[in-house]
């Protein structure tokens, strides 16, 4: 093991889309794991819209990123010393490490993983939170029906893709948001969906109309701002919408776009919840067991926009996900 491990710490709050200088590149010296501690190096960083959030100064699910604090992330790393009975070198493990090189840790929230059932990279993924995110975001909060009609903006990305393709495996028609024809042709043309709305060249209030000419009976959204405001015009009698995120927001430097078509939701005697994935962590190997099995029998695909660099990189490969770069689960591979 190294003697200094290289870490990314939050240096200011960051006003509108993050900058350089939001971030300080640190090296610190690496401590010997103690009695109940494991040590191990970082393979893989998970990149994911919600650390956005985690930044600013403001009351959320969880408590914003301290400034000089580690970046908060999740990881995967693997074990090289242990002095914990549940760890022993060689083992892979995830957990909420952060964005750094090296690990100590006590082993709280940590789990082993089996790289046979899949790439590590998947347990930040599909068996990972976006995973747990899709899954219980589409059948418990979103309640979901056998014939229904699904719309899923940011359906391309990490969690989006998977929620269409777990509608479609429910029987459902499912109907894609993303950004550029490659990404709309990913959608339809290997993951299943029905439709995609090409939101920067079309019309989506129009393409939604051709697209479900019946409504909307669940919309699972990712961006909020016009897009949310263009489903909620076409939602059908007793539609469920479902805030998981807004990313096209998260970087205003001024108020946040609220819904202005709100109205819709009575009329059409609608709902709208938002949710948050932790509140589900009892039932978590439920839905994992339930998607790994999707995945094994070739049923669901999984995504996944893999970078490989150094902890110094995490801050241009968060970029990415804010450009709409990535297509799929976002992760920064340590070489």
């Amino acid at each position: 093991m190294s003697q200094m491990n290289r870490q990314i710490r939050l240096a200011a709050r960051p006003v509108g889309a993050l900058k350089p200088e939001d971030w300080s590149h640190v090296s610190e010296p690496v401590a010997a794991p103690g009695e109940g501690q494991f040590a191990g190096v970082t393979r893989f960083i998970s990149l994911d819209p919600a650390m956005r959030g985690w930044l600013d100064d403001r009351p959320s699910y969880l408590p914003p990123v301290g400034l000089g604090e580690v970046m908060r992330a999740a990881s995967v790393v693997e074990v090289t010393e242990s002095s914990h009975p549940g760890f022993a070198p060689g083992d892979l493990v995830v957990g909420s490490f952060g964005v750094q090189e090296q690990v100590v840790s006590d082993g709280r929230g940590a789990l082993k993983i089996e790289p046979s059932l899949a790439p590590p990279a998947t347990f930040l993924g599909a068996l990972g939170m976006s995973g747990m995110t899709a899954y219980f975001g589409l059948l418990d909060v979103g309640a979901l029906k056998e014939g229904e009609t699904v719309v899923v903006s940011g359906a391309a990305g990490a969690v989006g893709s998977l929620v269409g393709q777990i509608a479609k495996l429910k029987g459902c028609r499912v109907i894609g948001i993303a950004g550029g024809a490659a990404k709309c042709a990913l959608l339809t043309e290997e993951l299943g969906f029905d439709a995609a709305i090409d939101y920067r060249t079309q019309d989506v209030r129009k393409a939604l109309r051709e697209h479900a000419p019946d409504g909307v009976d669940v919309y699972f959204d990712n961006v909020g701002g016009e897009i949310l405001d263009a489903v909620l015009t076409r939602l059908a009698m007793h539609a469920r919408v479902v805030i998981c995120g807004a990313i096209s927001q998260y970087n205003n430097e001024t108020a946040v776009q609220g819904p202005s078509n709100y109205l819709t939701l009575l009329v059409r005697r609608a709902r709208m919840e938002g949710f948050v994935v932790f509140d589900y962590a009892p039932r978590f190997k439920e839905a994992a067991r339930e998607i790994a099995g999707w995945i094994a029998a070739g049923r669901l695909t999984v995504k996944e926009h893999v970078v490989k660099g150094s902890v110094d990189d995490f801050p241009a490969v968060l970029q990415m996900l804010f450009a709409g770069e990535n297509t799929g689960k976002l992760v920064l591979e340590l070489e």
